[in-house]
């Protein structure tokens, strides 16, 4: 292939030499003899993460290194990526919560936990391992502490959110929370926390603080808000919806519950970009979590926000709300039903324009590899509510998928990393009109670290 791609470079060279000789043999002094290069229109970054292994294989805790190359690379199965030795360390305790703007030219970071948790920084994309940062850093700790949840609003890169709650189990007086014997508890208090950040000129926006409570008789049966994430706007850009996960304590001792009854998923709705007047909105047709985990979980497609849901019963589905600011109950999409699967779990996910969306998932079939359950990608149609598992990706016991951030969209053509936990393995495109998945660049590994996607 590279002597092909000479040969090409050869031939396009004598072309421009005849078509240079015939310029300077005419009279017009206006052609330029050495003209620039025209950039490729088509072409924008890929940036590669990778996270190194901490103390065990696949935890991702050894911290988070990336390296960009031009889609054409990206696509190029001759060509090697090799973060782990060449790439550019992401300032962050554990793995880095890294966006990407929309033309893939800025990557933003919130570090996580440790002494720069809650730290945003942001880099302009130069290739290879060179990211230069741009702008000033500025600490989101003192709002939101310092491993917080964070999500790039889809508002043109202007805008950053990151949450945070903290819970507290109330009692009556007869007693402390401390000696709880005589105590009778009454709910658990569930404290929100909301900034938002300008990603341009790194300033704070707007910080507020809330109670969530829910229904007096849900939390007299001891449900409450216990984690909280994945901010996304609506069509008009007047509310902000939160993803929420339900927990429950026992009444009777304030201990936490591991086996209740799993309520209809909840999100949070807030004004913007004022962040005020939460209320709480309830799906009757999915069950289970909102918040979602590394990667994005709510997204705006065609005046309507779809959102996944985890640990439901009946497997995950993708659920959908309108304009009203109400889920939308008549739209059913329960991917256990279009895969074929048992427990089917939505591990991260991204929809193309069209509608479109490629989802990574795991199921109650999935092989238990060194660092969790198997993983796999699945092609979507938002519209008609079919998926395809994308057997043209290899799958491995070990390729684990827990942590996946990443997904580049590029018009119709969504990019996605494949390698098992500590094994090489490759970049894929996939063409969500036509279906078709090309076999990209390599991926070098090292033992015991993975891949968590493309920005």
């Amino acid at each position: 292939m590279q002597f092909n791609l000479f040969n090409l470079r050869s031939f396009s060279a004598v072309l421009l030499m005849a078509g240079l000789m015939s310029s300077c043999s005419s009279d017009d002094d206006s052609v330029n003899p050495n003209p620039e290069p025209e950039p490729n229109p088509e072409s924008r970054w890929i940036t590669v993460a990778a996270a190194r292994m901490g103390d065990n294989p696949g935890d991702g805790n050894g911290g988070t290194l990336i390296y960009s190359v031009t889609s054409e690379e990206a696509k190029d199965p001759t060509v090697s990526i090799e973060p782990f030795d060449n790439g550019f360390i992401v300032p962050s305790n554990r793995t880095a919560r890294l966006q990407s703007s929309e033309d893939g030219s800025t990557i933003f970071n919130i570090s996580y936990a440790g002494d720069t948790g809650g730290n945003y920084t942001k880099y302009n994309v130069e290739g290879g391992q060179d990211f230069a940062q741009a702008g000033s850093e500025i600490s989101i700790a003192p709002y939101v502490g310092a491993a917080p949840r964070w999500i790039k609003l889809f508002d043109g890169d202007q805008t950053g959110a990151a949450v945070y709650i903290s819970t507290e189990n109330e009692f009556d007086d007869n007693g402390t929370p401390e000696d709880a014997t005589d105590d009778t508890y009454l709910r658990t208090d569930a404290q929100m926390a909301i900034v938002t950040l300008d990603l341009v000129d790194s300033q704070i926006l707007e910080f507020q603080e809330h109670n969530i409570p829910l229904t007096p008789e849900l939390e007299a049966q001891g449900y409450y808000i216990s984690r909280i994430d994945m901010p996304v706007l609506n069509e008009a850009g007047d509310k902000l919806y939160i993803g929420a996960r339900l927990s429950k304590v026992d009444p009777a001792t304030g201990e936490r519950e591991r086996d209740y009854e799993i309520l209809g998923s909840k999100t949070i709705v807030l004004d913007y970009p004022s962040l005020l007047n939460p209320t709480v909105i309830t799906s009757e047709v999915g069950h289970g979590n909102t918040n979602g985990y590394r990667s994005i979980n709510a997204f705006l497609v065609n005046g309507s926000v779809y959102q996944a849901n985890q640990g439901d019963p009946e497997g995950s589905h993708i659920l959908k709300i309108d304009a009203d600011n109400e889920y939308d109950d008549s739209y059913d999409f329960n991917l256990d039903e279009a895969l074929g699967v048992d427990d089917a779990y939505i591990l991260a996910w991204r929809p193309a324009e069209n509608g479109k969306a490629v989802v990574a998932y795991r199921h109650a079939g999935s092989a238990e590899g060194v660092a969790g359950a198997q993983g796999y990608f699945a092609l979507v149609d938002l519209e008609a509510r079919t998926a395809e598992r994308i057997d043209e990706i290899p799958y491995d016991p070990d390729f684990y998928l827990f942590q996946y951030q990443g997904f580049v969209v590029d018009g119709s053509e969504i990019y996605v990393t494949q390698a098992p936990v500590g094994e090489n393995g490759n970049i894929y495109v996939i063409d969500t009109e036509t279906g078709d998945v090309t076999q990209g660049a390599e991926l070098v590994n090292t033992e015991g670290s993975h891949f968590i996607g493309v920005f």
